[in-house]
């Protein structure tokens, strides 16, 4: 599934995150990543699957951004997404990630662990079905992570949250002995708690004068805020020509490219910690 990189490629993906931190901000060197850091990256793109390129639009320029990207709200895909964790978060700090979503199509789960490092990863679980290694780069940083999906029938995942069904049966045994050897010892999934939900809109599209595609996904919290994420999807060996192309296409359109970047998923869970607290 990994794809092993030619040494002419192999030896420009070190320089992605920088490409990348270049393109999401106009300040000086002092943002780029050590030299050690490129290493690490570099060597987690020659056995990871994909590279997703992430973005947050400062509320400020939210509306702007809509506007100048010619996104439709009305082509967006409705979800609510739910997470599973302990009160006090003791899966989040391992670094596991437990979800849900539901939308009018179909839900799905998903069991996700990060940071992992692919070479590490075994081989029976990258035969998986619906398994993937991805690395996920924003300005400043990236992360590794190994998520193993399952896909359901719309509505299995209200029936779990409305008690009519145990929330173990929204992940089937492949996910079940993901979680086991991720997981806290001793700790299931019907030990955990619903946190969320979180609405979501999710938009697909290609802009005018962008070669490929965009994803917008804006996170509406209980609270009254919101993530506006923009991301594009790349194959490890065309990462750097995608950011690059990427940078030139958003300052081009005038989007904010230095703003302060948030995680959806830490902002969630954070919040619904601190509610439950």
């Amino acid at each position: 599934m990994g794809e092993v990189l030619g040494g002419e490629v192999q030896s420009s993906v070190g320089t992605i995150a920088d490409a990348w931190r270049t393109a999401m901000t106009e300040t000086a060197p002092a943002g780029s990543l050590a030299p050690d850091q490129a290493d690490e990256l570099a060597t987690l793109l020659q056995s990871a699957d994909s590279v997703e390129l992430k973005l947050t639009v400062p509320d400020n320029d939210q509306r702007s951004a809509v506007r100048a990207l010619e996104m439709d709200p009305l082509e967006a895909e409705l979800r609510q997404v739910f997470f599973f964790d302990t009160p006090d978060l003791a899966l989040n700090r391992q670094g596991v990630i437990v979800r849900a979503r539901r939308t009018t199509r179909r839900d799905d789960s998903v069991v996700k662990l990060r940071p992992v490092v692919p070479s590490e990863v075994s081989a029976e679980l990258r035969a998986l079905k619906g398994f993937g290694v991805e690395v996920d780069v924003m300005p400043g940083g990236f992360v590794c992570s190994a998520s193993l999906q399952a896909k359901m029938r719309a509505g299995k995942v209200k029936e779990a949250l409305d008690g009519e069904r145990g929330l173990t049966s929204l992940f089937d045994k492949r996910q079940r002995a993901f979680f086991a050897d991720c997981a806290p010892d001793g700790m299931s999934v019907d030990d955990l708690t619903v946190l969320g939900p979180i609405l979501v809109m999710k938009l697909k599209f290609s802009p005018s004068g962008y070669d490929g595609r965009l994803v917008a996904e804006l996170w509406l919290y209980p609270d009254g805020s919101r993530i506006l994420e923009l991301s594009t999807k790349a194959a490890t060996t065309e990462a750097f020509t995608v950011a690059a192309s990427t940078k030139q296409f958003l300052q081009q359109r005038g989007i904010d490219l230095t703003g302060e970047q948030q995680t959806k998923t830490k902002t969630a869970l954070e919040f619904f910690s601190s509610e439950l607290r």
